[in-house]
Parts: C-alpha cells; sequence; structure tokens
C-alpha cells in the first residue's frame, strides 16, 4: 500500500512539476498581430519580387531548416532571427516607395515589440540556445553574408512569409495574449 501511494504522489509531482515547466515555457511565447502584416506583406512581397536578381536563391533556407528546430530552441531562434532582421534587414534594405517603405516600418516596429515580449526570457534565462539552434542562425547568417547586402535584405524581405508563418506556428498558442 505504502509503495503504491509514493507512486501515486511521484505520479503528481511529476505532472505539477510538468505543468509548472509548461506554464514557465508560454511566458516565453510571444504574440503578434498578423492582420496588419498581412494586410501589406502581399504587395511588398510583389515590389520587392519584381527588384530581386537572384530568384533561387533563399536566405532562410525554406522552411525546412525552421522546421528541424525544437520546441526548447524557440525562443531563441525566435529572438535571434528578430535580431537578424533588426539589425541588418531592415538596415541595409533601400527603398525608394515610400509606401513600401512605410509598411516595411510597421512590419520592423512589429519585430521590436515582439522582441521586447523575448526580453523577459532572456532576463529569467528561459531563453536557452542549443547548438542546433545556433547553427540554423548561423545558415541564415551565411545565406545572408553571400549576397551583397542591399540584394540580401531584399531577399529576406521577400521571405518574410517563411519566418512568419514559423512564428504563427511556434507562438500560436498565445495569439490572443
Amino acid at each position: 500500500m505504502k509503495a503504491q501511494n509514493i507512486s501515486h504522489w511521484l505520479l503528481g509531482m511529476a505532472l505539477v512539476l510538468c505543468s509548472v515547466h509548461t506554464h514557465s515555457l508560454r511566458r516565453c511565447l510571444i504574440s503578434v498581430d498578423r492582420s496588419l502584416i498581412e494586410k501589406s506583406f502581399p504587395e511588398i512581397k510583389r515590389a520587392l519580387q519584381t527588384n530581386d536578381t537572384f530568384p533561387n536563391v533563399t536566405i532562410l533556407s525554406t522552411l525546412e531548416n525552421l522546421k528541424s528546430i525544437q520546441p526548447v530552441d524557440v525562443c531563441c531562434v525566435t529572438s535571434r532571427l528578430l535580431t537578424f532582421y533588426r539589425d541588418r534587414v531592415f538596415k541595409d534594405h533601400q527603398e525608394t516607395s515610400p509606401e513600401v517603405m512605410r509598411q516595411i516600418s510597421s512590419i520592423a516596429n512589429s519585430f521590436l515589440y515582439m522582441q521586447k515580449t523575448l526580453e523577459q526570457c532572456q532576463v529569467h534565462n528561459q531563453c536557452h540556445c542549443s547548438q542546433e539552434a545556433t547553427n540554423a542562425t548561423r545558415t541564415i547568417h551565411d545565406n545572408y553574408d553571400q549576397l551583397e547586402a542591399s540584394s540580401a535584405a531584399l531577399k529576406s524581405l521577400g521571405e518574410l512569409d517563411i519566418f512568419l508563418a514559423w512564428i504563427d506556428e511556434n507562438h500560436q498558442e498565445t495569439s490572443t495574449a
């Protein structure tokens, strides 16, 4: 009888710890108002694709590179890709159309908001980066570095839908947050 009580107690503790762990991971998830981005992105993508001189090259290596990311690395990869877009892509892009530039700026502001949300996880050391996560983001940086900066920025902006779809898939639990 004692062994059965201990087994139930251990099972109960495992469930409590699992619940606490899941709750702590949820605090690291982000939300984004995709409606604004989805509304403006098709126009941006059309404008960008007309100027893309490397149609067979990808920066994000299609969604396959991102799909291999383990759940424990989602915070890390999201944070690193938001930083990549903020520090490199948005800065390197040279847009001549004021309307497209306004829409890109709006997306950049959304990315800043998402980064702010992830900062809490980083402060509490809940945003760990495995070697696989580091390798995945390094591949993206290497792909970017193979092109001239403005061409790479143009290509990366044209692939924003890949990154946004990945964010939706991995952060959907907080879509109402």
